[in-house]
């Protein structure tokens, strides 16, 4: 049953169970052989509202961590060290301006407008991705950023393209295939420094990946016993695979991929361990981790900041564009 711990639901602002009626109940039942049977459920299917609420929570926060993703990066858009490198991260920083339109117009199938996603995010109500409140130093860097960062989020993200809600599945299909282009330059980007940089170029991307590291542990959330929500999600085939699990599948290709590129992990406890077939890493610090998705991070502000200031000076396109889409429907009606 993916649906254990709601036979009851509480009437909105009381303690007391609400019972369902015999409709309400044979209409869950009806959803959970759905789920039961992996079949995608539609915007338009009944769906019980708990599912509803943890659906348009994770997507629409989804939503804000890529247009707030696109701060770290678009940061160093006019001092990118070559022309080449400059248009590779114009196009991801487009790219991932358009994940986020993809995620927000899914959630909004949910029946929450666009408009109040934002509200949430800009008043503070709403999270994004911890990482984004780390600063980019330097060039290395967004190398860094696209090889663990977007490392990180494909191996988050491949499981989403079979959740159980259809316009979250079909929008993660194409935003995958787009990261694995941002992982791939990422990768390439540091791999040239590397290689055929300088002794300070290689000790930039040493110093990066040092930095990077432990935040991008820490993306895939907390430890599964210390992750009760994780549990009814893949109960409904929202989540996929546990946060351990991903997070294990992450350092085992990041061990590889460090070994040809000549870096190295800040982790003296990372060791290979033949019995399980996995590397072992160390204690990831989450004191850190909560304290960054408090508010408390080196970016938070800084990157809140800048998201409400885009939306305020932004608001004279939004008036022009709904303006002429009134004139457009005018024109069409006469």
């Amino acid at each position: 049953m993916y649906t254990q711990a709601m036979d009851t639901l509480r009437e909105e602002g009381g303690d007391k169970p609400a019972l369902r009626t015999a409709e309400e109940a044979q209409l869950q039942q009806r959803f959970d052989n759905r789920i039961d049977a992996g079949e995608f459920i539609e915007a338009k299917d009944w769906m019980p509202e708990n599912y509803r609420k943890t659906l348009l929570r994770q997507i629409s926060q989804h939503a804000h961590s890529e247009i707030v993703g696109m701060l770290p990066e678009g940061n160093w858009i006019t001092r990118a060290p070559t022309l080449k490198r400059k248009a590779i991260l114009l196009a991801k920083v487009q790219d991932e301006g358009g994940h986020g339109l993809y995620l927000y117009a899914a959630a909004e199938t949910l029946g929450t407008s666009r408009d109040q996603m934002l509200d949430a995010l800009h008043s503070g109500k709403a999270k994004y991705s911890s990482i984004f409140n780390y600063p980019t130093l330097t060039w290395a860097d967004v190398g860094a950023i696209g090889w663990l960062v977007d490392g990180a989020a494909i191996m988050n993200q491949v499981p989403i393209c079979r959740c159980s809600f259809a316009p979250y599945a079909r929008a993660m299909v194409r935003i995958c295939r787009e990261e694995s282009f941002h992982q791939r330059q990422g990768y390439d980007s540091l791999l040239v420094m590397m290689k055929e940089g300088t002794e300070a170029q290689r000790a930039m991307v040493q110093e990066a990946v040092n930095r990077w590291w432990w935040p991008c542990l820490m993306m895939f959330g907390p430890p599964d016993d210390q992750s009760p929500n994780s549990v009814q999600g893949m109960r409904w085939g929202i989540k996929r695979v546990s946060n351990d699990t991903l997070r294990q599948k992450f350092v085992d290709a990041a061990m590889q991929q460090a070994e040809v590129l000549g870096v190295t992990f800040p982790d003296p406890d990372l060791r290979w361990n033949e019995a399980t077939g996995h590397w072992d890493y160390g204690a990831i610090d989450w004191s850190e981790f909560w304290r960054v998705v408090g508010g408390e991070g080196p970016c938070n502000r800084e990157r809140l900041a800048a998201r409400v200031r885009a939306w305020e000076e932004g608001e004279w396109v939004r008036e022009a564009a709904l303006a002429h889409a009134r004139k457009f429907d005018l024109k069409e009606a006469a």
